[in-house]
């Protein structure tokens, strides 16, 4: 009579324990996934690059006709840059400031053995007097949520003295133009940083001179 007892007992607890079985592994899965997906996006970029190759901006912030495309514009611009035309005259102070010139430069630096950068950075003014960072052939360990950062420090480094965030980082290879702000005053910044910032690490700079 006991075992009988004994086997009912367990005949009718089995399927509580697969219900709870089961509930138990609906919630493991429910918290996996995202903690997976979230150590896919932090991780992935560790070992996947990212190339972005983007011209110089000959036609940045140009006033384009409605009858010609973006690529069209970029063409004849690409094709009149090309042209010589010999002039013998002096240029005016007027010619001077509407040509694109260099503002300032820097070469990114390794920040340590597992954040690494190398390329050159310029900010440039163009001929309509807008200024645009543009890095180029750069190569820069890969992150998750990299930013570009203009920095006030003049090392790159102390984001207390001020700073201004371009953006995402377009590619960690490659050649790419990031817009400043039409309030910004160029000649204040004196470095560019690359930042993640989910974990706040600085993953290379680049002095400007």
């Amino acid at each position: 009579m006991g075992i009988v007892k004994r086997t009912w007992q367990w005949a009718t607890a089995t399927p509580k324990r697969k219900k709870l079985t089961r509930i138990a592994l609906g919630l493991t899965l429910l918290f996996a996934t995202p903690a997976l997906w979230l150590a896919w996006w932090l991780g992935s970029p560790l070992f996947i690059d990212n190339v972005a190759n983007e011209d110089f901006p000959l036609t940045a912030n140009s006033t384009i006709p409605d009858e010609v495309t973006q690529a069209e514009a970029e063409s004849m611009m690409e094709t009149a840059a090309k042209l010589d035309s010999p002039m013998d005259e002096e240029m005016s102070a007027e010619m001077t400031m509407s040509s694109t010139v260099s503002l300032k430069t820097g070469t990114f630096r390794d920040e340590d053995r597992a954040h690494k950068g190398s390329g050159v950075a310029t900010i440039y003014r163009l001929e309509d007097a807008t200024d645009v960072l543009r890095l180029e052939d750069i190569n820069i360990t890969n992150g998750p949520d990299l930013h570009v950062l203009l920095m006030i420090d003049p090392e790159g480094r102390d984001m207390s003295q001020g700073y201004l965030d371009l953006g995402k980082l377009k590619g960690n290879i490659g050649s790419q133009n990031y817009p400043l702000p039409l309030d910004a005053d160029a000649a204040s910044y004196n470095a560019v940083m690359i930042y993640c910032q989910p974990f706040h690490v600085v993953f290379t700079t680049a002095p400007l001179k």
